[in-house]
């Protein structure tokens, strides 16, 4: 079995759980400006800060590459 990309299934997966996470961070800074409580402040700040770095890691993925777009001239 060929590990060297990803599958197109597999490439649908990471583009939600990449959209999601984005959507995520946008919607926790944007609400960090009308919460008061400092202990939920803290806490969403740390979740900006780990989703941005799995965001990283996930990124990666992008560059493997997918064998569906990859053209095969040996066939023509």
């Amino acid at each position: 079995m060929d590990t060297n990309h990803l599958a197109n299934h597999e490439t649908l997966d990471l583009h939600e759980i990449i959209n999601l996470k984005t959507t995520c961070i946008i919607k926790s800074k944007m609400m960090s400006g009308v919460v008061f409580d400092q202990d939920l402040k803290a806490l969403m700040e740390k979740d900006v800060t780990q989703s941005m770095a799995t965001l990283e890691q996930l990124q990666h993925f992008y560059q493997m590459p997918n064998p569906a777009n990859e053209v095969n001239y040996n066939d023509q």
